[in-house]
C-alpha cells in the first residue's frame, strides 16, 4: 500500500472531537470526496467535512470530545493511492516529482528536481545542477515541455541567464 498525506492535524476544534487540519493538496474539497483515510496507521471514517479559512474541519470516527482531539494534534493524515481521486492531465503529486531526471530538449542532462515549491502564482521546481548549484523553475508550459513518470525524466526549455540567478 503507499500512502499519500493528504494534511496534518493542528489542533482541536469545539468540544464534539473535531479537528483542524492543514490541508496538504491544493483542493481542500477534496476531503469530501473521501469516505475514509488514516490518522498516522489507524483507519478513521470521515463524519463531516466543513472550511474554515484555509483549513479543513473533520468530524472523524472514534473521535468524540475535545480530549480526543487533542491526541491527534500533529499526527499526520493519509490516502491509500488507489483510493485517490483522478488526477487532472499535466497535475502531478510533488512525492512523484521529487529526484526526477532534468533534461533539455537536446538531451543534454541539467540536474536533477529536489524540491517543488508552492506559490501562489505557480509551482517553483528547485533544480540541482551537477556542481551543486540550484535554480529555481517555474512550473508553466513555457518552460516545462514534458514528464515522464515511468521513465523518472522532466524535459525543460531554459532561456539565457536562468540558471545563473
Amino acid at each position: 500500500m503507499e500512502k499519500i498525506k493528504l494534511g496534518q492535524i493542528v489542533t482541536a476544534v469545539g468540544i464534539k472531537g473535531e479537528v483542524k487540519v492543514y490541508p496538504y493538496t491544493d483542493i481542500p474539497e477534496r476531503f469530501e470526496e473521501i469516505d475514509s483515510l488514516m490518522i498516522e496507521s489507524k483507519n478513521a471514517e470521515i463524519l463531516g467535512v466543513r472550511y474554515m479559512k484555509n483549513m479543513v474541519i473533520l468530524r472523524l470516527s472514534g473521535v468524540d470530545d475535545r480530549n480526543a482531539a487533542e491526541a491527534l494534534r500533529g499526527k499526520n493524515l493519509y490516502i491509500d493511492r488507489k483510493d485517490m481521486w483522478e488526477m487532472p492531465e499535466d497535475t502531478y503529486l510533488v512525492k512523484d516529482l521529487l529526484g526526477m531526471t532534468v533534461m533539455d530538449p537536446e538531451g543534454n542532462r541539467v540536474g536533477k528536481l529536489v524540491d517543488v515549491i508552492q506559490n501562489s502564482a505557480q509551482d517553483l521546481y528547485e533544480i540541482e545542477q551537477e556542481n551543486g548549484k540550484k535554480f529555481l523553475l517555474p512550473a508553466v508550459g513555457e518552460f516545462v515541455q514534458t514528464v515522464n513518470l515511468n521513465k523518472r525524466i522532466m524535459v525543460v526549455r531554459l532561456i539565457e541567464g536562468l540558471v545563473e540567478l
